[in-house]
């Protein structure tokens, strides 16, 4: 009996695939705010106080000098792309 598993792409060597990554992630986030672009001004009003909420990562050390661990990295990554974003579906530049 045949596989009816569809075949995949092999994955390409790492500096590759961290590039063709980037790219894929750098689409997404251009459709992403396209997407966001097309709502009603109110629901975009609602969506950047969501992305405020989010943008800034909120761990509740009273330290505000504390060296972050490795273990908060997905985190601080998470509400820098919400940073991103908010910039991006305001129309300003994303730094």
């Amino acid at each position: 009996m045949e596989s009816t598993m569809p075949q995949q792409t092999p994955l390409p060597p790492v500096p590759t695939f961290a590039l063709s990554l980037e790219g894929r992630l750098l689409a997404h986030r251009r459709l992403l705010v396209e997407l966001m672009r097309s709502l009603r001004e109110s629901h975009q009003a609602e969506l950047m106080d969501w992305l405020e909420d989010r943008s800034i990562y909120r761990d509740g050390q009273e330290d505000p000098g504390a060296v972050p661990s490795e273990g908060v990295a997905l985190e601080l990554a998470r509400a820098d792309e919400f940073r991103l974003l908010k910039r991006l579906l305001g129309g300003l530049d994303p730094d």
